[in-house]
């Protein structure tokens, strides 16, 4: 069984992924233990000589100047009950696990002071397959506390958690893995909560198909370059080189040798292709070098003390911060999902482009038999459909936010609803891409004598493996959906 061990930094992507999703079993590197329990010492002797530490002797938010004098554990109790305020459907088994695995893996870095008993209490829930029913609507980006709270309740007992398919009581499903439910000591609530586990840990999830999808763009854009007969002189290094944009060269390259032993290079090219397949090489650069940064932002969360407040361990002290905060994670998701519908914007044009009757070369409505054939056009509509239920959910969201907590927390980010709308974008870009690969093999199939390149024509292969061309009228529909089932089970394949 594969293996995850946290060290407290190093973890990946691939790792939250693993643990999500192949039931990866979670283990704690000795070093980690010894870190946790040397901040739990400064934190208690800091508690001890007087000093006040938000969440654990402070109330939290606009109660900050409320001293805590009475029973500690009790207020750890109330901390955690207090903040379970989420609405909506439960996230799902493998967005809970993740969330998990992305928690674990920030306390893993010392900086909370959490008990290590507690820490390893969530530890062995999460590799006994216990998993809290996790609201999915509540965070504004400034820590997911409110959604994490179900997290905190189920390791105390209270609340309710999937264990093997079923939904329990949270103590019943802690009994039924041999697990029983942990005492909270001073600021281990607010050590459980206050972090970005949620954003960081769904948007793996997201980072991780988005990557295959966009492997998956990439073929289909290839297949459409060898079905609208396009001039791959475009793709030339020298021309890259003139304007180094950020992984235009790569992308350049990349497509180059999917066409390689293509006839394209053999044919008389038009001087300038449209520009959705003329400028594939820069618009497939920005999303790589987008994903590329986001991959970036959410490891530096993984890997990350964003607590607050923070246990500095070779300081041997604690201080107040803002380390919740996630300004750059929300960024770079909101510039992802604008790269994406940009890519997207791109597949669809040249889908018109394929199913219409310009330029190309190819039949009318890429139908074989003419006449009154609708062909392609139909699906026109529902590309045209997909296509601004992506832009609508690129619009960016990191700047809706309202001032709460009597104007503590008079600023958010957004980050978990960033990433959401992402992950629901990835759906719909799936669809798009599966349009374009049907539209594009159908149009390899209309040039009779067309060679592809050996890539391109495992691309179409795959395609005919799956649906065979159109030569009358059919439900083009259910053809997509076969191909958008296909590219889905690829990305789970290689997770």
């Amino acid at each position: 069984m594969t293996s995850v061990v946290l060290t407290g930094s190093g973890i990946s992507i691939a790792d939250i992924v693993a643990i999500a999703r192949q039931d990866a079993v979670v283990g704690v590197a000795d070093p980690v233990r010894e870190r946790l329990i040397a901040a739990r010492r400064i934190l208690e002797n800091a508690a001890a000589g007087g000093q006040q530490i938000y969440g654990m002797n402070t109330g939290l938010g606009a109660n900050l100047k409320t001293a805590v004098t009475g029973d500690f554990v009790a207020f750890q109790l109330q901390l955690i009950r207090g903040r379970g305020m989420a609405v909506g459907d439960p996230l799902p088994r493998d967005a809970t696990r993740a969330v998990i695995a992305a928690r674990l893996a920030m306390l893993a870095v010392g900086g909370s002071g959490i008990s290590l008993s507690v820490f390893e209490a969530l530890l062995a829930m999460l590799n006994a397959g216990v998993h809290p029913a996790m609201p999915s609507i509540g965070s504004i980006g400034a820590g997911d506390l409110v959604l994490l709270s179900a997290m905190a309740r189920v390791l105390v007992g209270e609340g309710r958690a999937e264990y093997r398919g079923s939904v329990y009581p949270a103590d019943e499903a802690l009994s039924l893995a041999g697990l029983v439910p942990v005492t909270l000591r001073p600021k281990d609530g607010i050590s459980l909560l206050n972090a970005s586990a949620v954003s960081a840990g769904l948007g793996t999830l997201a980072l991780y198909d988005a990557e295959r999808l966009m492997n998956a763009q990439r073929e289909a854009a290839a297949l459409s370059f060898e079905g609208l007969g396009g001039n791959p002189l475009v793709l030339s290094p020298g021309i890259q080189a003139a304007r180094p944009a950020a992984g235009q060269a790569a992308e350049a390259e990349r497509l180059l040798q999917a066409l390689v032993g293509s006839s394209l290079f053999e044919a008389a090219a038009a001087i300038q292709d449209p520009l959705s397949l003329r400028c594939l090489a820069p618009i497939h650069g920005a999303l790589a070098e987008a994903l590329s940064r986001t991959k970036d932002a959410v490891e530096i969360e993984l890997n990350a003390a964003a607590d607050n407040p923070v246990v500095l361990v070779e300081e041997g002290r604690v201080l107040s911060t803002g380390n919740f905060h996630t300004p750059s994670l929300s960024l770079t998701f909101e510039t992802l999902g604008l790269a994406i519908a940009q890519s997207a914007g791109a597949a669809a044009a040249r889908f018109i482009q394929l199913t219409g009757s310009g330029r190309s070369g190819l039949p009318r409505n890429l139908s074989p038999v003419g006449g009154p054939s609708a062909g392609f056009v139909p699906l026109q509509k529902t590309v045209a459909a997909l296509m601004a239920s992506i832009r609508h959910k690129a619009n960016p969201v990191m700047l809706d936010f309202l001032s709460v907590s009597e104007g503590v927390e008079d600023h958010a980010t957004q980050s978990a609803l960033a990433v959401q709308k992402l992950a629901d974008m990835l759906d719909l870009w799936r669809f798009l891409i599966a349009c374009e690969l049907l539209a594009a093999a159908q149009a390899v199939d209309q040039r009779p004598g067309h060679r592809c390149g050996e890539a391109t024509a495992r691309i179409y292969a795959m395609v005919r493996e799956a649906v065979p061309p159109m030569h009358e009228d059919r439900p083009l529909g259910e053809d997509v959906a076969v191909l958008a089932s296909r590219i889905l089970d690829a990305g789970q394949a290689g997770a």
